[in-house]
């Protein structure tokens, strides 16, 4: 499936090129020589990693991500031109006129294409690193009177690996810092599918020491990393993973998390459900759910007071946003749930794949629990 849409893409771009600028056979196979590299990219990274060569795998990284980011960005601005010219030719046929003055020709088409592609790339690569902290103020009569006010910070998708590394991690941790957190956590997708040599990063991750401690869950990467590794590294970093269990913090809050999907695909699947754990609490507390995925259960509403979910990085790039929005009814910002229950969607707050973010900027979540006694 990877090879039969990537290549597809590829294969798409490539015609557009040869329509736009006509290149002789030694330019179309050094072009194509240059794609089935791109392509086969995801895999020559992994396989140098995996052998050791770092420093050429983050170099591929950076490069054969880039480019993917830069495709998909050409192709979604190709489509719209590739539309308008059908229907200008489609007028043409049926109105028996020529609309020729309004018409794009195709070398046009490509170069404006390619060079809208290569601008927005440049400009997400830098909004990818303007990490935003989004506010979310929760008045409740559910914490104590005396606690009055209750800092929960989430972070989500930081996708630590080859490319999001001590610049990104310590951009991302100085506005964890500025919300001066009293929980700190993590719904999934801490580290990337390549998470080797990252040792330091956990470090600094373990200097953060909220009040009530750090919490977090597994996303799909945790398993594609391999699940004894991405656990080892986020205790290292300081979390207390949720696995299909609950806990009572300080006596103030319940916190829930559960398994990502993936888990059952990877065979680390365990029985309970999400409505059985959230049921075995008392209901008299504010009831966190941490669920990497932004899908509700609808048999779980009412037993959690806000849901914290990640994963859809609200598309990243646009116009990918347009997909992921048909899967996912909520892929970012806040929503109400039935039953008095509400769902927060971090955009997320690396990237992954491309180090890039377009209409996506990335975000660390400050939830303010407030006391609330009417």
């Amino acid at each position: 499936m990877f090879f039969l849409v990537y290549g597809g893409m590829h294969f798409y771009a490539f015609m557009k090129a040869r329509s736009a600028l006509a290149f002789n056979v030694p330019t179309g196979i050094v072009l194509a020589i240059f794609m089935l590299f791109m392509i086969a990219a995801p895999f020559i990274i992994r396989i140098s990693e995996n052998a050791g060569f770092e420093s050429f795998a983050r170099a591929i990284s950076y490069i054969g991500y880039t480019w993917l980011g830069i495709l998909f960005l050409f192709i979604s601005i190709s489509v719209i031109f590739d539309i308008y010219r059908f229907l200008v030719c489609s007028a043409e046929f049926l109105l028996k006129k020529d609309f020729s003055s309004v018409s794009v020709k195709a070398n046009h088409a490509f170069f404006i294409s390619a060079l809208l592609a290569i601008m927005i790339a440049s400009y997400g690569y830098f909004e990818a690193k303007n990490i935003r902290t989004e506010k979310l103020v929760v008045k409740t009569s559910k914490i104590p009177r005396e606690a009055g006010r209750l800092v929960i910070v989430q972070i989500s998708d930081v996708h630590l690996g080859l490319i999001v590394r001590e610049e990104r991690l310590r951009l991302i941790l100085d506005e964890v810092r500025k919300a001066n957190p009293d929980i700190l956590v993590s719904t999934g997708d801490l580290v990337d599918g390549q998470i080797d040599n990252l040792s330091v990063l956990a470090d600094s991750l373990n200097e953060l020491r909220p009040r009530f401690g750090k919490y977090a869950v597994t996303g799909n990467h945790e398993f594609y990393a391999g699940l004894e590794q991405a656990m080892n590294f986020t205790e290292k970093a300081g979390f207390t993973i949720l696995r299909n269990q609950a806990v009572t913090i300080g006596g103030l809050i319940d916190i829930a998390g559960v398994d990502d999907p993936q888990a059952k695909s990877s065979g680390f699947s365990k029985n309970s459900s999400e409505k059985e754990i959230l049921s075995m609490l008392p209901g008299d507390k504010f009831t966190v759910l941490l669920k990497h995925r932004p899908l509700v259960d609808p048999e779980s509403s009412g037993l959690f007071d806000l849901q914290l979910s990640g994963h859809a990085h609200k598309g990243q790039i646009f116009p990918f946003s347009i997909i992921t929005g048909l899967y996912y009814p909520t892929q970012s910002g806040t929503a109400k749930l039935p039953r008095n229950s509400m769902l927060h969607v971090s955009r997320g707050s690396g990237t992954w794949g491309p180090p890039i973010r377009f209409l996506a900027p990335p975000e660390v979540t400050a939830i303010e629990l407030i006391y609330d006694g009417e």
